[in-house]
């Protein structure tokens, strides 16, 4: 492999018009929030509203990382953190499962040391929020946002008429995947596979500083028991909560293992910065593993795990340290809407947000 490219802060490409489309961005996604509060009397999330798995847990940095991997909260070989889990799903209301959309996985480590980026001064803590698929929907916030504002459109309407295109497009999708075609378009939209949540990849999608370099994040499954589901699917008829069910169904019993792993920045024009919506090639740039994410035998969900981490926790690209700062238009644009709606959710619902100092043990 060519070796990896420096961080500099020339990278980025800040364009005029940015803070007006984050206005947007924020303004749009209050009246997601503001619909769901209406609907529900909740204020959930602008988007990932509905969680299936809150856990928690213990990162443990590789003992043998070579130094262009050692950086940031990883520079220490060997150090272990306790970390929390939430996995997820897109819409920014809770939609029955029937609706089948694509996943996300958010890690918060804890007791996080080092310079902080702006916004998270005094804090101590290290997040990473991931998605399935390795490349963005949208190369940049101007064009998220436009699909945004489709999302917001759609929020509470015909709940049995977004069942149907969902099963529509899944159809539609399995079409494609049989003749060597993926649309991440398709799957976005309600034709992501009823897959189970334990078996899936997530990638940060977007780039982020990594100490000297810069690279993209993922969170792979690693112990045998979570290996098994991957592309397994799951039998979602007539169960509205069925990848909750089916998450608690393993780690019940078992609890798991997941792998965390890095892609290093090698190529100037085939690893973009900006366009967050195009993956680094991964022929002659594999992720690397950095690290393992254990957790143990615990609920997958229960109402009171719900209070606490869907309620009182958030996780942000932007919480973290200097040395792990988000890259490109995408990223720069989560910096002021990830706070102002975990501001704005916390008002609506009466419950302030809590960064942890510690382990946060769940309750059982």
């Amino acid at each position: 492999m060519q070796a990896p490219l420096p961080f500099s802060p020339d990278l980025e490409e800040v364009q005029p018009d940015e803070a007006d489309v984050a206005r947007e961005i924020i303004e749009t996604f209050h009246g997601i929030v503001d619909t769901t509060n209406r609907d529900y009397g909740h204020a959930f999330r602008g988007v990932h509203a509905k969680s299936h798995a809150l856990l928690e847990g213990e990162l443990t940095v590789l003992s043998d990382l070579p130094d262009e991997l050692a950086q940031g909260a990883f520079a220490e070989r060997g150090r272990r953190y306790p970390v929390l889990l939430r996995i997820s799903t897109n819409p920014g209301d809770p939609l029955p499962d029937a609706v089948s959309v694509p996943r996300g996985l958010a890690l918060k480590m804890i007791g996080v040391a080092g310079e902080r980026l702006p916004g998270s001064e005094g804090d101590a803590t290290q997040d990473f929020v991931l998605a399935v698929g390795p490349a963005f929907q949208a190369p940049d916030a101007k064009h998220f946002l436009q699909s945004l504002k489709l999302l917001a459109a759609t929020t509470d309407k015909a709940e049995a008429g977004k069942i149907a295109v969902s099963a529509a497009l899944r159809a539609t999708n399995k079409v494609l995947e049989a003749v060597g075609v993926e649309s991440a378009k398709v799957k976005s939209m309600g034709g992501y596979p009823h897959t189970h949540p334990l078996g899936e990849r997530y990638f940060s999608q977007a780039p982020l500083r990594w100490g000297d370099y810069v690279a993209k994040v993922a969170v792979v499954p690693l112990s045998p028991n979570f290996k098994a589901l991957e592309g397994q699917e799951i039998d979602i008829a007539g169960r509205e909560n069925a990848l909750r069910e089916e998450v608690a169904g393993v780690l019940a019993e078992e609890g798991g293992r997941w792998e965390l792993r890095v892609q290093l920045r090698r190529d100037a024009d085939r690893n973009p910065v900006e366009d967050a919506s195009q993956p680094w090639p991964e022929d002659d740039n594999p992720y690397i593993a950095v690290a393992t994410i254990d957790v143990p035998a615990q609920p997958g969900w229960t109402w009171e795990r719900a209070q606490l981490v869907d309620d009182g926790t958030s996780f942000a690209p932007w919480h973290g340290l200097a040395a792990h700062q988000p890259l490109g238009s995408v990223m720069r644009a989560r910096r002021p809407a990830y706070a102002d709606l975990s501001r704005y959710r916390a008002t609506l619902n009466g419950c302030p947000i809590h960064e942890p100092r510690e382990a946060v043990h769940l309750p059982a």
